[in-house]
């Protein structure tokens, strides 16, 4: 787009007062965003209310102007930052249909994800280490196969998920992993996550509907995972409590039509609770990433078992047989000893030796977690 039409969607953008659903109004009516700011305020008032109408026919205020000026200074920055608007024919088909698209969007990276297929992963932001490993083998796994992976740069699930997608693209793989952020674009939240956030810009997809500077607001999070349901083919909740986002966005996309995925877990674990719940009402349970790829219709020549049990064959086979019969429920050291024979000696030293290896986690109580 030339210098005019970019400085006009980015005043459809930032207009105080003026949201999505509006911003989609005028533009239904009077078409690109330069003949919106062309109308009268007698025309506009059939669309908006009458004070929208005259800030919108008035030239823009001194606040406004610099904001959008701010914004061009930010896309001219850098040569892989660009405004995505749906009028651009690489917007993606499933957020185009869903029933509240954003007009515009802030991108940073590779352009060419927008035309893969997606898949979204969500969950905890308290995950369990099983947990994140978990998200992470699988997002390797589901990129590998060409899924590029959706998530929202949390901390946690999320946060594995891109970690895993990554690794896959740093294998030369077509599929990488695209964060929708609830903050500005320039912004990173949690700050933990900057050093994830500068691999995505540079081998990923940054997203994002707030203007620059925009702060982590709590309100902005709903509409961010809107944005997540409605990107992708699927969701995949991989831990979840029963009241948190991830089950919003589940909800979401299964009222879009999506695929709703989830893992489930042990029945005392709170982060389980929201996965199984999920399954109750209709998402499929998932073991491996081609029963996500299988369902979706996809190649699953790709996409490796998720679980990491190759990684035990490189430990020796007592150390190898002990991971075995712990299992993947946290178990304690009286259990362990029946169920390995082991005396309390020989097995505290091999769970010292595979907790070193970070195959198991300690756990309060003495009792033990493999993690992977």
């Amino acid at each position: 787009m030339n210098a005019d039409e970019r400085a006009a969607w980015l005043r459809l953008a930032l207009t105080p007062g003026l949201g999505p659903r509006t911003a989609r109004a005028l533009l239904s009516t009077f078409g690109l965003p330069q003949h919106i700011f062309a109308a009268s305020a007698a025309a506009l008032r059939q669309v908006v209310p009458e004070a929208l109408a005259t800030t919108l026919a008035a030239p823009p205020e001194s606040a406004l102007a610099r904001a959008i000026g701010t914004a061009e200074q930010w896309l001219a920055a850098a040569p892989n930052r660009f405004l995505l608007t749906l009028a651009d024919a690489d917007y993606p088909a499933l957020l185009l249909a869903s029933h509240d698209p954003p007009p515009l969007l802030f991108a940073e990276g590779r352009r060419a994800l927008l035309a893969t297929p997606m898949l979204a992963i969500v969950g905890s932001r308290s995950c369990s280490r099983q947990g994140a490993a978990t998200a992470e083998a699988f997002a390797q796994s589901l990129a590998r196969a060409g899924l590029t992976i959706v998530s929202g740069l949390a901390s946690g699930i999320d946060a594995a998920a891109h970690r895993g997608a990554l690794r896959a693209a740093a294998e030369g793989g077509p599929a990488s992993t695209i964060a929708v952020v609830g903050t500005g674009i320039d912004r990173v939240y949690p700050a933990a996550n900057r050093w994830l956030a500068e691999q995505i810009r540079a081998h990923g997809l940054l997203l994002s509907e707030f203007a620059l500077g925009t702060p982590a607001l709590a309100h902005n999070f709903p509409r961010r995972n809107r944005i997540l349901a409605a990107l992708g083919r699927g969701v995949l909740v991989v831990e979840a409590a029963l009241h948190s986002g991830s089950l919003i966005t589940a909800r979401i996309a299964a009222e879009l039509g999506r695929e709703v995925f989830a893992i489930p877990g042990s029945i005392h674990a709170p982060t389980a609770k929201g996965c199984h719940r999920l399954i109750k009402e209709g998402a499929k349970l998932v073991e491996s990433a081609a029963d996500i790829l299988e369902e979706l219709r996809l190649s699953a020549a790709a996409a490796g078992k998720p679980t990491a049990n190759t990684a035990s064959d490189a430990l020796p086979p007592p150390l190898r047989t002990l991971l075995a019969v712990i299992g993947h429920d946290p178990v304690d050291v009286d259990t362990l000893a029946a169920r390995s024979g082991l005396d309390t000696g020989h097995l505290t030293a091999a769970l010292l030796e595979l907790e070193l290896a970070e195959y198991v986690e300690r756990l309060p109580g003495n009792r033990y977690q493999r993690i992977k």
